[in-house]
């Protein structure tokens, strides 16, 4: 018997790499990624695929796997929430205070490629 449950090994899923981050995607998934140049409605493939693991079958690239993409459609542009960045230096009354909002983009998977 296996260490790993059944249901874990059943469910497609896929690690692609995006922006800078590493994101694990299942079929349906919606998920915020670093601002994409892309018009809203679009699809488009994500082709920096780490892992991909359908039907139990698990491939590993060296870095990413060869043929393989996950297909997205962009859901909608905005902006995260503010941070809040403050400079200040004690006894010269230095203060700055200024806010960012990082922008993203929403996409929802719509296949996993192999």
């Amino acid at each position: 018997m296996s260490a790993v449950p059944r249901i874990l090994m059943a469910s497609n899923y896929a690690i692609i790499s995006t922006g800078g981050k590493q994101y694990r995607v299942h079929l349906g998934d919606s998920l915020d990624i670093e601002k994409i140049d892309q018009e809203e409605g679009d699809a488009f493939a994500f082709d920096q695929v780490l892992l991909t693991c359908v039907d139990g079958r698990v491939r590993t690239g060296t870095p990413f796997v060869a043929g393989a993409q996950v297909i997205a459609k962009v859901e909608a542009h905005g902006l995260g929430n503010k941070k809040t960045v403050f400079k200040y230096k004690n006894k010269i009354r230095y203060r700055r205070k200024r806010g960012h909002r990082q922008p993203y983009t929403r996409v929802v998977v719509s296949d996993i490629e192999v």
